[in-house]
């Protein structure tokens, strides 16, 4: 997805939805486990299909009601990342059909206008002092890669990970095993500044070195923050996108004095949004609320009335 020149900002709605029939299944592995083999593929093809299908309804969704991004569940192939569970597309009853209806959502959000990503759990650590968690974690990002594309999803996001009792080497680490990674995950990895450990100023320097876009959270930047503004933060991150540049923005539940003003609200209050934002095209702007499409409906009427 490249720099094309838009005329307004493209907001995006994070997974779930609200009130729309729109739903996302998954299963236990304690469950799973129970089954015989047949039945574990049958289970499996079940709910990929169902998936898949409610995918392809978010996206149309999307696409009518002026959400031009979309963040995809990981859960997308449940237990496809489990360690005891190892299965692939092919070896499922209605794999043609899988694979043809991952064709029919990407070429959907291509005709829609809808940008596809993903923002893989916590648990994908990259500088854990633990090998083994590093390893597990680039396994699932090669899993969000494998989705990507299959899908022409142009973000994987992740946060800076942990500090562990010391930050400068906890950022060695990072850039350690981001240039190990293949390409196939930085062409997409994206890295964000969070709440508790790591601000813009703090991974800037790791995605100018790698040239892995900065996604800005400006409610995170809010809760931690550095010598940066917002202004020259967003104008930083930007700088690092080498295609549409994604931020995010949400409210704080109990507003910004309380104590745990890292928990989102239902909805965006218009306070909240950097004016700035306005001005800096293209950009897509995820939009974290509890209202999900609501949220996001009502955010894009209040900045585009």
């Amino acid at each position: 997805m490249g720099m094309l020149k838009t005329q307004k900002i493209r907001f995006g709605l994070c997974c779930l939805f609200l009130e729309e029939d729109i739903k996302f299944k998954t299963t236990t592995f304690k469950y799973f486990s129970k089954l015989d083999a047949q039945e574990k593929l049958e289970k499996l093809d079940m709910l990929i299909l169902h998936n898949i299908n409610s995918l392809l309804k978010a996206i149309e969704f999307c696409g009518e009601n002026h959400i031009y991004s979309f963040r995809i569940t990981s859960t997308l192939l449940p237990l496809y990342t489990h360690p005891e569970c190892k299965y692939s597309i092919e070896d499922l009853p209605s794999s043609a059909r899988i694979f043809s209806l991952f064709e029919k959502c990407r070429k959907k959000a291509q005709k829609n206008n809808v940008r596809l990503g993903f923002h893989p759990d916590q648990f994908v650590v990259l500088n854990s002092p633990r090998e083994d968690v590093v390893e597990k974690s680039i396994k699932d990002l090669l899993y969000h890669a494998f989705l990507a594309e299959l899908l022409g999803a142009d973000v994987i996001n992740i946060h800076g990970g942990g500090m562990y009792g010391d930050k400068l080497e906890a950022l060695k680490r990072l850039r350690k095993t981001i240039s190990k990674l293949p390409s196939k995950i930085t062409s997409r990895l994206t890295l964000e500044n969070d709440d508790k450990c790591y601000t813009p100023s703090d991974l800037l320097p790791v995605c100018e070195e790698f040239s892995i876009p900065l996604v800005y959270d400006v409610h995170h930047h809010r809760c931690l923050k550095d010598n940066l503004t917002e202004e020259e933060a967003s104008e930083k991150a930007y700088e690092t996108w080498n295609r549409e540049p994604l931020f995010h923005i949400s409210s704080p539940k109990e507003g910004w004095e309380d104590s745990k003003r890292s928990r989102h609200h239902d909805y965006i209050d218009l306070e909240d949004f950097p004016s700035f934002w306005k001005a800096m095209l293209p950009l897509t702007v995820e939009v974290e609320a509890k209202a999900k499409e609501r949220a996001v409906i009502q955010l894009c009427n209040e900045i585009y009335p």
